[in-house]
């Protein structure tokens, strides 16, 4: 049996919402006024977008012996598809959609009714608490089981990670939505299991971004990806101190790292990871070029992947990424299995590739990939969607001609507005197909 929140006083800390602190006393009263509501079953698709809603959904659904159902998005196609993989389910959300999917639940209106004496539940170890989808940036979204304990394991890991840097007690402001596993790792897990508060908000402009910032005390720690870093570094925001930046999700790169750093003069800890595993490892990434592994982890290079072992996973998983070990600890990414391409008897990889698309002053922001059908020469061509509202398409391919060998120019190159990036900055490949076609 392990608990369902780490704290020992009621009076502790676990979220800030307006500007004002959620007691744990508080938290678990919310808990349990959702979890009266809850009708059986063995799932809830939890859809709350505030993240205080979200939390305390989470923990009603495992209090009452159901699943966490995350999606891979809100998006109603989505939605329907998890429901009607998982039979019987709910959907619960703080507001009805206009088409509600089938057996949907609203949030009630919170209202603390306290309890004299501060209990907090205790939750089998092996009982089923989340299923995350993957975001199907390289496919179809996969589901992934995890139970409490695995949850209350991979938090351990991250706990240990970070304490070097920023002790055992500080405070998150999330740009991620906690409904994908790296938000709900930074921002569910860690205040609920750890000395962690975090902000209710998830901000993304700038301004949203520093004042959520200011209504936490410090240590503040600024979860994040790539993708919204450099949003937030274009609109030269000044930040309350920062403790530290943590991000995920893509490569971070080193040269945005260094600006990161020295604007907002904090470190920058990269964090590795996946639905599958969790996180398992981390760096900075300005002073490091090799990843560091948790506690208990072990990696094992093999011809197609690597297979990890870890304290949150029942069995080994293999992963695509491919990986050289310098030592037991440390290891260096060199890319994924379906990141390396083979055209006319020459090698690349598109992460790159698209390093080197994204060095072209001028491109916003772009994305190179490899198309699923082969062309009259039974060459699977590789396609770019491009943003850069400066420069004309026949510019761009004289700069990637200048980079890139001719085997691997981008045919088809478009220009478009924008990438169909999800909430935590991910494209996935289904999203990429339709804005090629769109573009066309």
């Amino acid at each position: 049996m392990l608990p369902l929140l780490q704290a020992d006083d009621p009076s502790s800390v676990v979220v800030w919402r307006d500007g004002a602190p959620i007691r744990a006393d508080v938290f678990l009263a919310h808990v349990h006024q959702v979890r009266s509501i809850l009708p059986p079953g063995a799932c809830v698709v939890n859809l709350c977008e505030d993240r205080y809603s979200f939390l305390v959904a989470f923990c009603a659904i495992v209090l009452a012996g159901q699943a966490n159902l995350l999606p891979p998005s809100r998006a109603r196609q989505a939605v329907a598809e998890v429901m009607a993989a998982h039979p019987g389910c709910h959907a619960l959300a703080e507001t009805r959609p206009c088409e509600p999917p089938e057996n949907f639940i609203s949030m009630p209106a919170l209202h603390a009714v306290l309890d004299e004496n501060f209990v907090v539940p205790a939750i089998p170890a092996d009982q089923l608490a989340v299923i995350g989808y993957t975001s199907g940036s390289t496919g179809q979204p996969q589901a992934n089981r995890k139970t409490w304990g695995s949850l209350h394991a991979s938090n351990e890991g991250n706990m240990a990670s970070f304490a070097p840097t920023l002790g055992d007690t500080f405070q998150v402001v999330a740009t991620v939505p906690p409904q994908h596993m790296y938000g709900l790792e930074m921002s569910v897990l860690l205040p609920l299991l750890g000395d962690v508060g975090v902000h209710a908000g998830r901000p993304f402009f700038a301004a949203d971004i520093a004042r959520a910032l200011s209504e936490v005390p410090a240590p503040r720690v600024l979860v994040t990806t790539p993708v919204h870093l450099r949003a937030l570094l274009a609109e030269g925001v000044n930040l309350p101190p920062l403790a530290a930046m943590v991000s995920a999700t893509a490569p971070m790169p080193p040269e945005l790292a260094q600006t990161a750093e020295a604007r907002f003069d904090a470190p920058l800890l990269e964090v590795f990871g996946s639905t599958e595993t969790c996180v398992f490892a981390s760096r900075r990434t300005t002073t490091d070029v090799l990843w560091t592994l948790y506690p208990d982890v072990q990696l094992h290079p093999q011809p197609d992947g690597t297979r990890i072992e870890a304290p949150q996973l029942a069995a080994p998983v293999i992963l695509a990424d491919l990986v050289e070990l310098p030592d037991p600890r440390h290891f260096r990414l060199c890319g994924r299995n379906t990141d390396l391409l083979e055209i006319a008897g020459k090698r690349a990889s598109l992460a790159d590739l698209n390093r080197r698309l994204l060095s072209i002053p001028g491109v916003e922001d772009g994305v190179m990939f490899q198309l699923d059908q082969s062309d009259a020469m039974q060459v699977r061509r590789i396609a770019a969607l491009v943003v850069a509202p400066t420069l004309s398409q026949a510019e761009l391919t004289a700069r990637l001609r200048e980079m890139l060998d001719p085997a691997f120019l981008p045919r088809p190159l478009r220009r478009v507005a924008a990438l169909p990036r999800n909430e935590t900055g991910k494209l996935p490949r289904q999203a990429l197909l339709a804005a090629l076609r769109n573009a066309s």
